[in-house]
């Protein structure tokens, strides 16, 4: 059965995204992922679509939730990949196995043009591989 991973932002458009689409693409079966957002956007950003789609990863058809959806249910490990997550993580969650804070740029605030916003979404992207897969991997190895 695999640890279940809830990772958390404000809107539920970038970060949490991308580090739900690479865990469950990268780190089945051991773990399974499922984001949500305090303040969901209600939509998926595009550019998060297209730098995932870069690595063979089809985010299109996600959406963006609302953490209340995730009430009752138990997760292993819920991870904040913002500070206003962090700050404002609904009570509930934290019964969870256990909750860390891994903090990324949101790069939807990127400016410039578009090859600069994408370079921003390309390295937010890579973080959030390195940093939230490495945790995870970590986790798995340490039992």
């Amino acid at each position: 059965m695999p640890k279940k991973v809830l990772i958390l932002c404000t809107g539920n458009s970038c970060r949490s995204q991308m580090a739900e689409g690479l865990i469950n693409a990268r780190l089945a079966p051991e773990f399974q992922a499922f984001s949500a957002g305090t303040e969901p956007s209600g939509y998926v950003h595009p550019k998060a679509i297209a730098v995932m789609a870069e690595l063979g990863l089809d985010l299109s058809q996600n959406v963006s939730k609302h953490t209340g959806q995730f009430r009752g249910q138990h997760f292993d490990y819920v991870i904040t990949v913002c500070d206003s997550a962090n700050e404002n993580c609904p009570v509930w969650l934290d019964k969870a196995g256990s909750r860390h804070h891994i903090g990324f740029d949101d790069p939807a605030k990127a400016t410039g043009s578009d090859k600069e916003i994408a370079a921003e979404f390309r390295r937010v992207r890579d973080e959030i591989a390195d940093r939230v897969l490495g945790f995870l991997d970590k986790q798995a190895k340490n039992g």
